[in-house]
């Protein structure tokens, strides 16, 4: 590919260097050595532009065919690269217009005008555009992760240009613009590493005195039994309004949330096996009232 894009640009600029030296020591009128120094010029940026930029664009297309890139991504590369172009272009012709002698000054000044108008009027579209690039490169979510954005929650599966899309839990597809979800403060479960779970029992006051003081090591074995779970505590925290508190904390080895309430839910098979062999009773909401005569 070098040899054939040098071949392209690089023999005609070569063709122009030899004939700018040819005639250098000719002595020709003011008029054609203007004329002979302006278009070698032309020619030099024209083809120089074009084999650098022949080069970036080969160089974008080679790794694409190693490296497996998603569409979007590629998108991605493309928009940069055509920015990246259409800069290179300008500036280009910026300095040749300047090595020409023209007054380039005035034409900054209006691209720089222009430019500010034009960033104006597609302020919303533009921060969409920025925001996206934000999330490609500092990737706080992927496509198939869960995440949570305010009360939304859902499935991210597609980032766009100016739009990522979820679907949620009930089905609907949710749409956020992406300037907005660099903006808010959102959480991703597809990279959470383990699960902390908390949850409170409580037991009556009817219970034998020896029989609370089992229940911590109690509930203890029994998440301790069960595989991918990790216990953090596990308490009688309180005396509540009809019941002895107890408190327990636990973690879930896994982010998979269907893993998460098949381990609960054999926690609580458990404990209702193991306290109705002990003769322990739950609490229920009581009260008693005291009826005297008279």
């Amino acid at each position: 590919f070098v040899l054939e894009n040098g071949e392209q640009n690089l023999l005609p600029l070569a063709y122009v260097g030899l004939f700018y030296l040819s005639v250098y020591h000719l002595t020709l009128s003011p008029l054609w050595s203007k004329i002979i120094n302006n278009l070698s010029l032309s020619l030099l940026v024209i083809f120089g532009v074009r084999y650098l930029l022949a080069l970036l664009s080969h160089g974008l297309d080679y790794y694409f065919l190693h490296h497996e890139i998603d569409t979007n991504k590629k998108h991605v590369f493309q928009i940069i690269i055509k920015i990246l172009q259409l800069l290179v272009w300008a500036l280009a012709l910026i300095i040749l217009l300047d090595n020409l002698g023209v007054q380039v000054s005035a034409l900054v000044a209006g691209l720089g005008i222009g430019g500010i108008a034009i960033a104006l009027a597609a302020q919303v579209l533009l921060s969409d555009l920025f925001s996206y690039f934000t999330i490609y490169f500092d990737h706080p979510f992927e496509v198939g992760d869960y995440i949570v954005i305010d009360s939304f929650s859902g499935t991210v599966e597609n980032i766009g240009l100016k739009t990522t899309r979820l679907r949620s839990l009930t089905g609907e597809e949710l749409i956020f613009s992406n300037a907005d979800l660099t903006s808010s403060r959102l959480r991703n479960y597809k990279r959470m590493q383990h699960r902390r779970i908390s949850f409170s029992i409580g037991v009556s006051y009817q219970t034998d005195a020896a029989l609370v003081k089992e229940i911590p090591q109690i509930i203890t074995e029994i998440i301790k039994g069960i595989p991918d779970t990790e216990l953090n505590r596990a308490h009688f925290s309180s005396f509540g309004e009809y019941s002895y508190r107890f408190d327990v904390v636990y973690y879930v080895l896994s982010n998979n949330y269907v893993k998460y309430m098949d381990i609960q839910q054999e926690i609580n098979l458990k404990i209702i096996d193991e306290f109705s062999k002990r003769g322990i009773k739950f609490a229920y909401p009581t009260q008693t009232l005291y009826l005297r005569n008279g």
